[in-house]
């Protein structure tokens, strides 16, 4: 077996700092728990703020410094969506025991373990799953330190002990597993963190120190809980795990840092929803068609004539289906920016329950039919959030050879625009009978000027160079057929026209041809 582990050192302050808006990003942030600081960032730490210290303290060094409350409830969610990640990689997944590589007793997980043996061959090799493994980590916004090891408390140890990629704490083999194990600090066992004292008092500061020591003796000394875990991390003892499975719906909330009163405040803390629920999709090998924002507001705040509600619903349908994460979240924006916030909000949730099982995009040298349709359906959607579903109408073909009347604007519906363009074969006709004729036609035709036989646009002459094509309809609707000759002619500008003459003769001075489109 083979085992990735993911350790995420300053899970609980990047869990935090998510929520951050663009005008706190640069005041150092600290983490409280009963009123000292548990965790602080480098602008903190570069303040004087250490782990440990009050409050007020802190303040004194940093009046600037943002204070939050530590959550293990915030920091499970962050990193639920670390392990969604990862199991878009294994379906064998399983969390970091409780206290395994932590630098202090906690009781919540810090990081996730994978057994990779089985899937190696199809990402092509374990250098290559690992970068495609930091590449999908990356929208999350954490900092990950991996390792690898034949056992999955050894990888994770490895990992808890420094990142694996840069100085080399990977281990595919037993040997070279006992070899890096021997060299980790004895602060790394959960359960020899209680006797760290009389530990160093021996003299013994790393695994490989304990090496020469009785077994019997270190047992009846430190209890068997010590040699245990040593065994299961060189392998020499069973593990048991308790595998992950992916949620069949998604949900996921966000606390702000400070009330969201414009949309970009509410757009900060979304986009890091976003991310987590791509994570869940790719997982789950599915692509997103309908998803919720939730904005929650002050409770029991009410305005002079109603009351305004606890929360606030933004739905966004998808057309086609999709797990662009650049794509949900422009459309996002789009629709928070057309939508007035009816109160401040505090906390933000992302919910989704309708998707479709799709397989995953294929990478595409040229573009296909299928790409160019996704690209202008995703093209309308964003048009639609911005300016109104009403507002965005498309050109329709009817089947009427009359230029005036060969086309009708209606509503563009993204589901239906790609199928309309290639997939009905009755549009598809009247498309091709179009073809021939120019794309912009003049709102009513403009006369044309006659002399010597030549005919002039503009002071300049036009020459005919194609036609004609005779024209003979509209007698079932229309006081009179209508009859015509068309050409493609060429202005003095060398630009291309569509003009038509009249079949039948007209009545004296009135004009026999007309100008009605140009070509582009």
């Amino acid at each position: 077996m083979l085992w990735v582990a993911l350790h995420l050192p300053q899970l609980s302050l990047e869990s935090c700092a998510a929520a951050r808006d663009a005008s706190q990003a640069a005041q150092p942030l600290a983490l409280l728990h009963e009123h000292r600081v548990q965790q602080a960032d480098a602008l903190a730490l570069a303040r004087g703020v250490r782990p440990g210290m009050k409050r007020a303290t802190a303040l004194a060094l940093a009046p600037d410094l943002l204070l939050a409350q530590a959550d293990v409830r915030r920091d499970t969610q962050a990193l639920q969506a670390v392990a969604f990640v990862a199991l878009g990689f294994s379906p064998s997944v399983t969390w970091v025991p409780p206290g395994a590589g932590a630098a202090s007793p906690s009781p919540e997980q810090v990081g996730v373990r994978l057994e990779v043996q089985s899937c190696l061959r199809y990402f092509g090799g374990l250098p290559r799953l690992l970068a495609r493994l930091r590449e999908a980590l990356a929208p999350l916004g954490h900092r990950v330190q991996v390792a690898t090891a034949p056992t999955a408390l050894g990888a994770a140890l490895l990992a808890a002990w420094r990142d694996g990629l840069a100085e080399g704490p990977h281990s595919t083999g037993r040997e070279a597993l006992q070899t890096l194990l021997d060299a980790l600090p004895l602060s790394l066992l959960a359960a020899g963190r209680h006797h760290a004292a009389a530990l160093l008092g021996m003299g013994l500061h790393t695994w490989g120190d304990l090496q020469g020591l009785p077994r019997d003796g270190l047992a009846r000394r430190f209890g068997p809980e010590l040699l245990d875990e040593i065994d299961r991390a060189r392998g020499h003892a069973p593990e048991a795990h308790a595998w992950l499975s992916l949620p069949l719906r998604f949900a996921s909330r966000i606390e702000l840092m400070c009330r969201a009163e414009h949309s970009e405040q509410v757009l900060a803390g979304a986009q890091v929803l976003l991310a987590r629920l791509v994570a869940w999709a790719a997982a789950r090998q599915v692509r997103i068609g309908r998803f919720s924002l939730v904005m929650h507001h002050e409770p029991h705040r009410h305005s002079r004539d109603t009351p305004i509600p606890e929360r606030s619903t933004l739905d966004i349908s998808l057309a086609e289906p999709a797990a662009d994460a650049a794509h949900l979240h422009s459309l996002l924006a789009e629709r928070l920016g057309r939508m007035p916030l009816v109160a401040p909000a505090l906390d933000l949730s992302l919910l989704c329950d309708q998707v479709v099982a799709a397989s995953a995009p294929n990478g595409e040298l040229f573009a296909s039919q299928r790409s160019e349709r996704e690209g202008l359906a995703r093209l309308v959607e964003r048009l639609q959030a911005r300016l109104g579903v009403e507002q965005v109408q498309r050109l329709a073909p009817v089947a009427d050879r009359r230029p005036e009347r060969g086309t009708r604007w209606q509503r563009a519906d993204p589901a239906r625009l790609g199928a309309a363009l290639s997939d009905d074969t009755h549009d598809a006709q009247a498309a091709q009978a179009l073809a021939a004729q120019p794309l912009w036609l003049l709102p009513q035709p403009r006369a044309l000027h006659e002399r010597d036989h030549q005919l002039w646009l503009d002071g300049q002459p036009l020459q005919l160079l194609a036609g004609p094509e005779r024209l003979e309809t509209g007698w079932w609707d229309a006081p009179e057929p209508v009859l015509r000759d068309y050409f493609i002619a060429q202005a003095g500008s060398g630009a291309l026209v569509w003009v038509y003459r009249l079949r039948l003769p007209p009545a004296a001075g009135q004009p026999g041809w007309f100008l009605q489109g140009l070509f582009g």
